[in-house]
Formats: structure tokens, C-alpha cells, sequence
């Protein structure tokens, strides 16, 4: 079960950044940027080998399942 930033989110703020760098921005002047959503990932097989039962609301209120 992890709980963090959305990766792709994330990705598109790294091209922002190199973009602006590559138009001739100084990095140290540039605002630092987060992302606006986090997401619930939760990986069953994992849970399984652990011997680990993810509650039924639990995985509904997940925003990806591994299976």
C-alpha cells in the first residue's frame, strides 16, 4: 500500500522545468512546483504474500489496485 504523489503529474512538471531551463531560465529563480493530487495505490499480490486482507471500503477508496 503506498500513499504519494501522482507520478505522472509529477512528470509533466519535469518537463515544464526543462523547458523554462532550456528557454535560458536560471534554475535557483524558478517556483517550486507540487503536485495537487496524491493517489492510494494498492498492491494485492503483495498483501497476499504477506498474508495481509485488504478490507472490501479499502480497496474501493483505492486509486489503483495491483492485482
Amino acid at each position: 500500500m503506498s500513499y504519494g504523489d501522482n507520478i505522472r503529474e509529477s512528470y509533466c512538471y519535469t518537463g515544464i522545468y526543462a523547458w523554462r531551463i532550456h528557454k535560458g531560465e536560471r534554475p535557483a529563480d524558478l517556483p517550486i512546483f507540487q503536485t495537487n493530487r496524491t493517489e492510494l495505490v494498492i498492491n494485492l499480490k503483495t498483501a497476499k504474500a504477506m498474508n495481509i486482507t485488504i478490507p472490501p471500503t479499502m480497496l474501493a477508496l483505492a486509486d489503483e489496485v495491483i492485482e
